[in-house]
């Protein structure tokens, strides 16, 4: 529980720079590469914490510390900022799509990941669902698709096998599947519109190769 609750608090403050870095116009990934260059850093990403270990575990800790009458104050604001990251990331979107002229409103938007990490079927406390929730909020129409999860399951979030080419405004790239790897960028591409927002959550592809990243 201590180690899950120190990854939270890690990730948190990753998070909280990496939204520093928007509002100061500088690449998250660069610095994070720059810090990598010391023998003893930890390369903690930002981005959407879901699961349990992190998600979830933390919040016991400071149930058991509000027993004992202590108010855990850093704990509980990286959960808050955590929890805060997929309103960040629509609003991050719908920024960019306005920058380009392209209005939210009646948008197609394709999201690429539902699960809470790559490569697994898990989908438990997954912030990707939260950001799918704001964008309908927003009347956006939102397509999801993600080779892991049973189609069943995911049957009331308009699940597709992305077949369909030059349909979408946007494309978040939320969960950094293998197989979304292997797709590409250029075939990634070929499922938006020409004027499109392409977000890479997870850095899986080069800066100059999609619009948008954390």
């Amino acid at each position: 529980m201590i180690e899950n609750t120190q990854r939270d608090i890690n990730i948190a403050l990753i998070n909280e720079l990496a939204v520093l870095f928007d509002h100061l116009d500088i690449d998250t990934e660069e610095v994070l590469e720059a810090a990598a260059t010391k023998w003893n850093f930890i390369d903690f990403r930002p981005g959407l914490v879901g699961g349990h270990c992190i998600g979830v575990d933390p919040y016991y800790l400071t149930h058991r510390a509000t027993q004992v009458g202590y108010h855990p104050e850093i704990i509980l604001a990286g959960r808050r900022l955590n929890d805060s990251m997929a309103d960040h990331v629509a609003s991050k979107l719908v920024r960019k799509m306005a920058e380009a002229g392209i209005t939210i409103v009646g948008a197609n938007i394709l999201v690429m990941g539902l699960t809470f990490k790559e490569n697994c079927p898990d989908t438990r406390n997954s912030q990707v669902f939260r950001v799918i929730a704001e964008l309908k909020r927003m009347n956006a129409n939102v397509d999801t698709t993600d080779p892991w999860v049973d189609a069943d399951e995911a049957a009331d979030l308009g699940l597709v096998n992305t077949t369909e080419t030059n349909k979408y405004d946007a494309i978040i790239i939320a969960v950094a599947h293998q197989q979304f790897s292997d797709m590409g960028i250029k075939n990634i591409r070929k499922l938006a519109k020409k004027n499109s927002i392409i977000f890479d959550l997870k850095y899986l592809f080069k800066k100059h190769q999609t619009n948008l990243r954390l």
